[in-house]
């Protein structure tokens, strides 16, 4: 016979499950499950099936959590979807206390320690995309590449590490602030992927005057004290050059891989070629080369406007110099709704609905992302 007891522990079995989506942990295991009760069994005569009221008291991490919905939406789907019995969920959510939830981010960042990124044993691929100047459309190729990855079931971040010129999260839509948690941060999540930028902070609409060690700071900061889970990729978005943000991605993230984004005429190629040879002064692959804007489709016909063979230069001098083989990963079309739809807060690879483009665009981005994982 069923009884309220079995049902509560049941039911908290089940919760073990369901995942918050921000910290990527059960919400028993963060203690947001503060009770259970189970009340009202009806009589269970042959055939009869038990019926219970059961009430889920939930603690959310910060009062209004934007994803409080989401949250308690799985809550409802365990509990309706249990076999042996008719239960009917009853949600009451509340916050934390603040000892609770200092708590809990103690005990996070602790298990953290610091950068995870830099760590034995981490699986996560990181991508820095960079370029010998600006104009290339090195941002626009990172949050396109970004949100090629969420399209096809990874677990994707990124971090906009153009301090100057951050462009992330205009380019997926973003207005609003990360969840802070007493002092631990929640990347913004938009289009599948997670993401943290100066730009969604207070005031930073207004210009930035910070020299090297500042720059170094806020890199370490977007690493160690924001809560990104174990995610498969990340992507930094460097700023153009070979600057302190170069310098500080390549002693922060030895494991980083280099992908030099240019355009197709001899101007962007040869200042690209330096971007490539940071490489030689920090302990940092070379991954490959993107050569953006490389034709324009009109009627059929493929318009070389920016001329031709700016990527295989940049490849070809980077294979010479550096000693090993640096491909030309991928050529990207001049595509206007790389601008106009980006523009508007979507990755313009992804349909409305978030799924990958089939067409030039979206095959395009699908075969780079796919070589950048199968590569080593």
């Amino acid at each position: 016979m069923t009884d309220a007891r079995h049902i509560e522990a049941q039911i908290y079995e089940r919760l073990n499950k369901v995942i918050d989506p921000e910290l990527g942990r059960s919400i028993t295991d963060l203690g947001m499950i503060a009770a259970i009760n189970a009340v009202g069994a009806t009589s269970q005569g042959d055939g009869d099936v038990p019926s219970y009221d059961v009430t889920v008291h939930v603690e959310l991490t910060v009062e209004g959590c934007p994803l409080s919905q989401t949250i308690t939406n799985q809550i409802n789907g365990a509990i309706v979807s249990y076999p042996d019995a008719k239960l009917t969920p009853h949600i009451e959510v509340s916050s934390m206390s603040h000892d609770k939830l200092a708590d809990l981010v103690a005990g996070l960042k602790a298990e953290r320690k610091q950068n995870p990124f830099n760590k034995p044993g981490v699986k996560t691929r990181i991508f820095a995309i960079a370029s010998g100047k600006g104009g290339v459309g090195k941002s626009s190729v990172s949050a396109n590449l970004a949100a090629t990855f969420a399209a096809l079931g990874y677990d994707t971040a990124a971090i906009d590490a153009d301090i100057y010129g951050f462009s992330l999260p205009k380019l997926f839509g973003v207005h609003t602030q990360p969840t802070n948690l007493n002092g631990m941060l929640m990347p913004v999540t938009a289009w599948g992927v997670k993401l943290i930028s100066i730009g969604m902070f207070a005031g930073a609409d207004r210009a930035i005057l910070w020299r090297g060690p500042r720059l170094q700071r806020s890199l370490e900061q977007f690493l160690s004290d924001v809560w990104w889970g174990d995610p498969d990729v990340l992507l930094l978005d460097l700023a153009p050059g070979t600057g302190d943000m170069a310098i500080s991605v390549a002693q922060a993230l030895p494991n980083a891989e280099l992908v030099v984004v240019t355009t197709p005429q001899p101007s962007a190629s040869d200042v690209a070629v330096r971007s490539g040879l940071v490489a030689l002064q920090v302990p940092m692959k070379v991954r490959g080369v993107v050569e953006n804007m490389s034709w324009y489709e009109h009627k059929g016909e493929r318009l070389e406007i920016f001329g031709a063979g700016g990527g295989r230069r940049v490849s070809d001098q980077l294979t010479e110099t550096l000693g090993y083989d640096v491909p030309l990963l991928a050529q990207l079309p001049l595509d206007p709704d790389l601008r106009e739809v980006g523009e508007s807060g979507r990755p313009a690879v992804l349909n409305e609905d978030g799924a990958l483009r089939s067409d030039v665009l979206g095959r395009t981005f699908r075969e780079l992302a796919e070589g950048l994982l199968r590569s080593e």
